[in-house]
């Protein structure tokens, strides 16, 4: 993992040397372990980790006007010296528009600015502290500096209504420990805190003028190249070097065998649009996109494309087929990693602690044996459907904007996938009532919903549209979870509905695309953290802030006609001179990975049943272990549970174990207490109070 901590003080004369806001309790002084100081006094900033030289760096004006981006920025010296003259009045959004995937920090005085990123993959953290604020790129430093104590109400929500931002608010597993929303920046004053966000919101009384389509995907793909560019001219990296031979291995499985990649840039090549157009893109840019001469393969100029093929469950032949046509490419080096049952979700869930837990911890292990022969710096396709799709509810925001003309296609589809001639008016009277739905009425329908247990919603293609045209819903994991729990997020979403505007000042399809994304994003935090290869970098650039911005304004009209992912992609390549897509790129694959989750679940029903012996989930009230016993073996046994709902269960589950189970901090200067949740789990008697 890597982070930056700082904090902001009250007192001018605090310090990190061992005043009043940056001492342990025995007086010692206070430093992140493994941490680089980028400035200090009164108000210290660190970046904690293995940090690439290029990828910190600092400008300053003078002594208390000085700028820090750490990550991958595509921003020169002289461009951020000015950014921070800019910033001095207060501006903000110039400093997320550079391309590239980074965290700025702004320091002018005594006013610090911590910018977040719009999809909530570089997210920032605060907690008040020693009379002022600390803040960091991570939560378990801030919960370690604290010693905060586990956040019941949040994981109740993790699990009731993970897509709704009511239930979440701005809290973290961790309490007193607060997230910054995407698009958001934390701004300190002398210790006082504020947030302000730095993106505009689109007024609900005007209609948004329209947009030309083909202009909006030029920028998306003007995006996309600057995105990835910005990873290609950056310097290149050689992993540790190879230890020696082995008897009957080639130096790349000597490397995945001991968990070190391949030095140089490559990509995902699964056969989708996403990974397939990041891999054409960066081989196709000018200058040297693959690994270093000397090394690897000893092809300068060969980017090291990676498709993962399951043994174990089949069903995607014609992606892989497609895949090995794009790796024909003579700029690609091809290299395809096989799978068994070893690598099926479920199969390996041991793994380190990550920051905060996620779905994609019980499927760690079988993206780490892909990542581990990828490149020291390695493209994902990760985020395109999140930024590109169109959520269903899209098609209420179609409508409050007088477009219905554009609903027939995307109707037309569901009616065809579903073979009923009563579709179309059935989703067209959904979206319509979803479209007349005031956002709190919505939180008040499923805080209803939560209360009476009421979880089912119809199957195939069209039950999930229609369950998804409504402010908010329940998560898969909802129908485990105990009345109390349950009961503790009605209330959370009651008073989410007195406070909240968010959802208010936005179209149902655009809050729920926002609130997705988030979701995805986080989710895709932990997952790089669970699956970390040493010296290995993952890029997501559909992530990115200027990507998403240009995602974000493409016409609804045309995000919601079917295909429309492949179809953008499409044209994004032709723009940048790839042509030869072979056929039937782009074609939505109709095997999906609930066939792999299902037989993991059915190979690892009894370790899993055994993990819920004595879970801790039961111990802090949010579950009955018998009841989620009896559902794992449901499951394994193939009865049409919802898979997603028990990767919820499992993963927060091994989180927490795996949290309870350490032994460290991330501070030096402290005793060996001061740590997150030093007491462990708590019964707890009053959750209902504790909610409101």
């Amino acid at each position: 993992m890597r982070w930056l901590v700082g904090w902001s003080s009250t007192a001018a004369g605090a310090s990190g040397s061992g005043t009043a806001g940056a001492t342990g309790y025995d007086g010692e002084t206070l430093h992140p372990v493994g941490s680089h100081l980028l400035w200090g006094d009164p108000d210290p900033l660190w970046a904690v980790g293995d940090w690439r030289p290029d990828e910190v760096r600092v400008v300053r004006a003078d002594a208390q006007n000085r700028i820090a981006v750490l990550g991958t920025c595509a921003a020169g010296d002289e461009e951020l010296r000015r950014a921070l003259f800019t910033a001095r009045g207060g501006a903000l959004r110039h400093l997320t528009a550079w391309a590239g995937s980074y965290t700025a920090v702004v320091q002018v005085g005594r006013r610090i600015t911590v910018c977040g990123d719009l999809a909530g993959a570089r997210p920032v953290f605060h907690t008040p502290w020693a009379g002022g604020t600390a803040y960091a790129t991570a939560a378990l430093p801030l919960a370690d500096l604290i010693e905060a104590n586990l956040d019941f109400g949040h994981l109740a929500a993790l699990l009731a209504a993970p897509d709704v931002p009511a239930a979440l608010r701005d809290t973290t597993p961790y309490e007193g420990v607060r997230r910054v929303p995407p698009g958001h920046a934390l701004v300190l004053r002398a210790g006082a805190r504020e947030i302000t966000g730095y993106e505009p919101v689109a007024s609900l009384a005007v209609a948004a003028p329209p947009a030309d389509p083909d202009r909006a995907v030029d920028a998306v793909r003007d995006a996309l190249v600057e995105a990835v560019r910005a990873r290609m001219s950056a310097p290149r990296h050689v992993p540790d070097l190879d230890p020696g031979p082995v008897p009957g291995m080639g130096p790349a499985e000597r490397r995945a065998a001991r968990g070190m990649p391949m030095p140089g840039i490559g990509a995902d090549l699964s056969g989708g649009p996403a990974s397939g157009t990041l891999a054409l893109l960066a081989a196709g840019l000018p200058g040297r996109p693959g690994t270093l001469l000397g090394h690897g393969t000893g092809a300068g100029e060969r980017l090291l494309a990676v498709t993962f093929n399951d043994l174990a469950v089949g069903g995607r032949e014609a992606e892989l087929e497609r895949a090995g046509t794009l790796a024909a490419n003579p700029r690609l080096h091809h290299v395809v990693v096989t799978g068994g049952e070893e690598t099926l979700p479920y199969a390996d869930l041991d793994g380190p602690l990550t920051d905060e837990p996620g779905p994609s911890l019980v499927t760690a292990a079988r993206h780490r044996a892909r990542f581990a022969a990828g490149s020291a710096d390695h493209f994902t396709g990760h985020g395109a459907r999140q930024v590109l799709d169109a959520h269903p509810a899209r098609l209420a925001d179609l409508l409050m904007d007088r477009k219905r003309r554009h609903l027939v296609r995307p109707v037309a589809a569901l009616a065809r996938a579903d073979g009923s001639v009563m579709v179309p008016a059935r989703v067209y009277g959904a979206a319509r009532r979803l479209a007349r739905t005031p956002y709190r009425t919505g939180l008040e329908l499923l805080a209803e919903r939560l209360i009476r247990r009421r979880f089912d919603e119809p199957g195939g293609a069209v039950g999930a549209s229609l369950a998804a045209l409504a402010w908010a819903r329940p998560g898969p994991a909802a129908r485990w979870l105990t009345g109390e729990a349950l009961a503790e997020v009605s209330v959370l979403l009651g008073s989410g509905a007195d406070r909240s505007t968010l959802g208010a000042s936005q179209r149902p399809g655009e809050f729920h695309a926002r609130a997705v994304l988030a979701r995805y994003a986080a989710d895709l935090r932990v997952l790089e953290q669970a699956a970390e290869i040493r010296s290995q970098r993952l890029h997501a650039p559909f992530l990115d802030n200027q990507v998403v911005r240009a995602c974000r304004e493409l016409p609804e009209a045309l995000r919601v006609q079917p295909g429309a992912r492949s179809a953008v992609l499409r044209t994004v390549l032709e723009g940048a001179g790839v042509t030869d897509l072979p056929a039937g790129w782009g074609t939505p694959s109709h095997a999906s990975s609930a066939a792999a989750t299902r037989a993991g679940l059915r190979l690892a029903a009894d370790s899993l049943v055994d993990l819920f012996s004595t879970p801790f989930l039961a111990e802090a009230g949010l579950v009955e272990a018998r009841v989620v016993r009896k559902a794992l073996r449901a499951a394994a046994s193939g009865e049409p549970l919802p898979l997603d709902g028990l990767a919820d269960l499992v993963s927060l589950e091994l989180w927490l174990r795996r949290l309870l189970s350490r032994r460290g901090t991330c501070w030096t200067g402290t005793p060996a207490r001061a740590r997150a949740v030093p007491s462990g789990i708590q019964p707890r008697r009053d959750a209902l109070a504790s909610g409101a």
